[in-house]
C-alpha cells in the first residue's frame, strides 16, 4: 500500500480570502518512464467544483466521470445545487469503494463554491475527507512544495498572490522531483466562476 501511494506528481491547493487556487504539474509517469508531457491534472468538474488528481490515471478519470454524473443526478433529484461538502463526501465515498473493490489508488484535492462560501478539501485514496483551512499538497513532489508553502503562505492572501505562490511551489518541485515536470496548470475557484488562469508547458531543457 505504501508503495502504491508514492504517486509521481505534484499538486497544490490554497485557501485565499477571495477563492481557492488549485495547481499541478503536467508530467505523467509509469515507473521511471515519462509517458505524457501534457497531462491534465487539474479538472473542472462542474460550474462549482474543480479537482486535482494524483495516482492511477485510469482510476482518476473514471472517478471524475462518476462524480460528475452523480452531482448532476443529485441536482436534478433535489432541484438544488450540491454544496462543496456534499460533493467532497460523494467523491470520498467513491474513493472508499474504489480502493476496496478495485484496488486502485487516486488522490484528489477539491476546491468548490456554494451559497455559504468557498472551500478546499483533501480526499485521500482511502476515502477520508479533510477540510483544509490553509494549504495542502500531494504527490511525490509535495515535500518540496510544502517547503515553499510553509514559509511563504500567509492567511488572508488574495488569489492573485496565491497563483504566484503555487507557481513557486510547483516550480520548486519541478527542479527537484524527477516525476514532476513539463509545466504547470493553475485553476482559480472564485465566488463568480471557476477559470483556468495558467496553462504553461515547459521543455525539459528549461527545467
Amino acid at each position: 500500500m505504501e508503495e502504491m501511494l508514492k504517486t509521481g506528481t505534484t499538486t497544490v491547493g490554497l485557501v485565499c480570502k477571495d477563492g481557492i487556487v488549485l495547481a499541478a504539474d503536467k508530467r505523467a509517469t509509469a515507473g521511471n518512464m515519462i509517458v505524457d508531457k501534457r497531462a491534465e491534472k487539474v479538472h473542472i468538474i462542474t460550474d462549482d467544483f474543480a479537482v486535482t488528481i494524483a495516482g492511477m490515471v485510469s482510476d482518476a478519470q473514471l472517478l471524475i466521470k462518476l462524480v460528475r454524473a452523480e452531482l448532476k443526478l443529485k441536482e436534478v433529484r433535489t432541484n438544488k445545487r450540491p454544496t462543496t461538502k456534499e460533493a467532497a463526501n460523494l467523491l470520498g465515498g467513491l474513493l472508499y469503494t474504489n480502493i476496496r473493490q478495485v484496488g486502485g489508488v487516486a488522490h484528489f484535492l477539491m476546491g468548490g463554491k456554494d451559497f455559504s462560501g468557498m472551500y478546499l478539501y483533501d480526499l485521500f485514496p482511502d476515502g477520508s475527507v479533510t477540510k483544509i483551512k490553509d494549504y495542502v499538497s500531494s504527490g511525490s513532489g509535495s515535500v518540496f512544495a510544502y517547503g515553499v508553502l510553509e514559509t511563504q503562505y500567509k492567511p488572508g492572501m488574495t488569489t492573485a498572490d496565491g497563483v504566484k505562490l503555487v507557481m513557486r511551489a510547483i516550480n520548486t518541485a519541478l527542479q527537484r522531483d524527477s516525476c514532476s515536470g513539463n509545466g504547470v496548470d493553475v485553476v482559480v475557484v472564485s465566488e463568480k466562476d471557476i477559470r483556468r488562469v495558467v496553462e504553461k508547458e515547459l521543455e525539459d531543457s528549461l527545467l
